[in-house]
């Protein structure tokens, strides 16, 4: 491990004076690939330099404790030794952490498809919160969202929603949201006082550009439609709603958004060439038994992932066991502690098999 982080350190002293080059400015290309190593080298280096300066520290403790006869300052040292000495553990595991293998689908922007399962209208109106607490979410963290396709029930709900949300670092904290969400509550569609279960899925995919997926156009059939339901002027005037057949899956996405025809195209494209990219991510997870076992539910789709109890006000995540009883923090976005939860037993499932 300590080669490796050595190499590192040379690694980044190399980015850093490429950088004070006069013309690395002129090459956008070059100084945007630069920067980017730069940021994901930083904050290793920056572990390893204190980790560095904390064994420094114990080596120094022991010879001025070899050296002091005073008491007093005897205790100082063995006090400043024992936080080096703590401080070194944490660091060693923090190091740990941070050689992991990355995701190289972590820093991409996020689309998500939610759907509405089991329970009719009770789910659609279910799949139109999540769709909400996912957006407030993303506002959260100043995140974007852009909404690229969207059914609704009539009453509120949604049958099925695609957005897309851009953001640094999106799929890094979202991918864990894939799966089956479940909700308990008396429906807002009943008089009766039944408790129902409902259920809707959501698919996290990493958005995917050209050179994650090469798209032949020959295998797509594109359809123009006029849109229906709620919109602005020329929304439901002209034909400007886009269906989009890919022939070789049966995959047929439609778009009905923009009031450009070109604008839908161009969303509808983008829907595609992530879901075939994310097509071809889970027949890989698929295929890596071993490392899909390794890993806190970011493969299978139809594992049921979470439960939103309203009776108790809670919700549990059944991955990692946690419950949290503040279901109305969480519909409004707070997601943080759930994720950063997530994140930490994928980590520690990850560190666990590397250590076998």
């Amino acid at each position: 491990m300590f080669d490796k982080l050595e190499d590192l350190l040379v690694r980044l002293e190399e980015i850093l004076s490429e950088l004070n080059e006069p013309g690395v400015a002129n090459d956008p290309a070059r100084f945007q690939k630069l920067m980017k190593e730069q940021s994901e080298l930083q904050p290793i280096v920056d572990a390893y330099k204190e980790y560095k300066a904390c064994q420094q520290t114990v080596e120094e403790s022991l010879m001025m404790l070899d050296e002091e006869s005073d008491e007093e300052m005897r205790e100082m040292l063995k006090e400043e030794l024992s936080d080096a000495k703590s401080r070194i553990e944490e660091l060693e595991t923090e190091l740990k952490i941070l050689l992991l293998p990355k995701d190289p689908n972590d820093s991409k922007n996020v689309i998500v498809e939610i759907r509405a399962g089991a329970g009719g209208d009770e789910a659609a109106l279910f799949a139109a919160e999540i769709y909400r607490m996912y957006v407030k979410y993303a506002e959260s963290r100043r995140w974007k969202t852009e909404l690229m396709s969207l059914n609704e029930n009539g009453i509120g709900g949604f049958k099925e929603v695609t957005f897309m949300i851009n953001g640094a670092g999106a799929y890094s904290r979202l991918k864990y949201e894939s799966g089956v969400h479940r909700v308990q509550r008396v429906p807002e569609t009943e008089s009766g006082g039944r408790i129902h279960t409902s259920t809707i899925t959501v698919a996290i995919m990493p958005e995917a550009e050209e050179i994650d997926f090469q798209l032949d156009l020959n295998d797509c059939k594109f359809d123009v439609f006029r849109a229906s339901g709620n919109g602005g002027q020329c929304v439901n005037t002209t034909d400007s709603a886009v269906r989009l057949t890919h022939i070789p899956t049966g995959i047929v996405i439609s778009c009905q958004d923009e009031k450009s025809q070109l604008k839908n195209r161009d969303k509808a494209l983008r829907v595609l060439r992530s879901r075939l990219y994310d097509m071809e991510l889970q027949k890989r997870h698929d295929e890596e038994a071993e490392a899909r076992r390794s890993q806190v539910g970011t493969g299978d789709r139809s594992e049921k992932i979470r439960t939103y109890n309203f009776p108790q006000g809670r919700v549990t995540d059944h991955r990692i066991k946690l419950t949290l009883h503040r279901l109305d923090a969480i519909l409004n976005g707070d997601l943080d502690e759930i994720i950063d939860s997530l994140i930490a037993a994928d980590q520690t499932a990850k560190l666990a098999k590397m250590n076998q």
